[in-house]
């Protein structure tokens, strides 16, 4: 069935125009300068830098000042950070823009991880209604000129959700787009996305662009959502993970294309040590980059009949040259496995009861005397 017979149209995110409307989700440790300039090469989007807190930002630690900068290949400096106190966002912010250091900026507030949750971060502080509107308002004003957007979660569990309100105030305060991971807390990765929720914030929010996030494995899935939801553009997230050329297709489905591009293995072992080369490249490390890729190995090769020694030795490389003696005993024309290759990728997890700070779930104000306790939430951890 095709959904899509004709290009779609571009999207604007505030003065930013995305001819294909395609944003790279945010992932820790994978969205690096790296992994985005590899996704760059194979298609057209948004590409998002993994998370960094605003308070190391503001700090300048050595880590934060390396997340967020750009090469120069990257014409869209895109930032995405993590706070939960206004003031330190507002700073990092301001930064961001005097030192001209942004072309967009991304607000998370989908982590679901427990030792965010436990102290109010992440998916579980859109609750805290006034707190998520203080943040978002100095976030915006604090860009001038540069698109804020936001990204969240539906909320904490099926009981306490919070994503329409917070679009709500995200929308009054004047963000650019607003993007909806279809899952609360609780689920995690787990289980099926609920586009239904996107559909229906899009129903409600009718003057911002609304993005769809969950579940997009392929280009048919990301043309599948916008058509049952009327979403206005989809993130991508675990969907690339060992195939940065999804890019291509989906700039092709959203031409009105519809072909897709099927790998031979020796086409993914390119791919798989080009994302090596511009590791040691960011890292300017060797070693460091070949420790990195490991975590690679399975998605690039995933479906591919590659031994588990082979497996093993990718995984074990401590050189750019072990690699490709090791990528060299592969068979370049091994022709694409087809649904192997296909489908999940990355760890769904399972749901499970967010952890949160005592009586959080009693009010929607946060107490003053509250705030300096959520503070400690700033850490680096995946939020998407």
């Amino acid at each position: 069935m095709s959904i899509v017979t004709s290009a779609a149209p571009p999207l604007r995110i505030g003065p930013l125009t995305l001819d294909v409307p395609v944003v790279l989700a945010p992932m820790a440790g994978i969205t690096n300068t790296a992994f985005r300039r590899l996704c760059q090469e194979y298609g057209a989007g948004l590409y998002v830098s993994e998370m960094i807190t605003s308070r190391a930002l503001v700090e300048r630690t050595p880590e934060s000042m390396r997340l967020i900068s750009h090469h120069e290949s990257e014409k869209t400096r895109s930032i995405q950070l993590y706070g939960v106190d206004p003031k330190t966002v507002r700073e990092a912010i301001t930064m961001l823009v005097a030192e001209d250091r942004a072309d967009h900026i991304d607000l998370n507030f989908g982590c679901p991880v427990a030792k965010v949750t436990r102290r109010g971060g992440g998916a579980a502080l859109p609750w805290k209604l006034d707190l998520f509107r203080e943040i978002v308002e100095n976030a915006v004003d604090a860009a001038g000129p540069l698109p804020l957007t936001v990204k969240m979660r539906k909320g904490i569990d099926a009981d306490h959700l919070t994503y329409i309100e917070a679009a709500k105030a995200a929308q009054g305060a004047g963000v650019a787009s607003i993007a909806l991971h279809a899952r609360t807390a609780a689920e995690f990765y787990s289980g099926t996305a609920d586009w239904s929720a996107i559909a229906k914030l899009k129903e409600t929010i009718t003057d911002t662009p609304i993005l769809g996030n969950g579940d997009i494995w392929s280009a048919a899935d990301a043309l599948r959502m916008v058509d049952e939801t009327g979403c206005d553009g989809v993130v991508v997230g675990r969907g690339c993970l060992g195939r940065p050329w999804l890019f291509g297709d989906l700039a092709a489905a959203f031409d009105g294309r519809t072909e897709s591009f099927q790998p031979s293995l020796g086409f993914v072992a390119g791919a798989f040590r080009r994302h090596a080369e511009l590791l040691t490249e960011f890292f300017d490390d060797e070693e460091h980059a070949c420790r990195d890729i490991r975590k690679h190995v399975a998605w690039y090769f995933k479906g591919y009949p590659v031994g588990g020694e082979t497996r093993a030795g990718l995984a074990m490389s401590s050189s750019l040259q072990e690699l490709d003696d090791l990528l060299g005993t592969l068979d370049p024309d091994m022709p694409y496995p087809g649904r192997d290759a296909e489908g999940q990728r990355g760890r769904a997890g399972s749901p499970k009861q967010p952890t949160l700070p005592y009586g959080w779930l009693d009010s929607r104000e946060l107490p003053e005397m509250d705030r300096a306790e959520i503070t400690a939430a700033e850490e680096h951890h995946s939020g998407g």
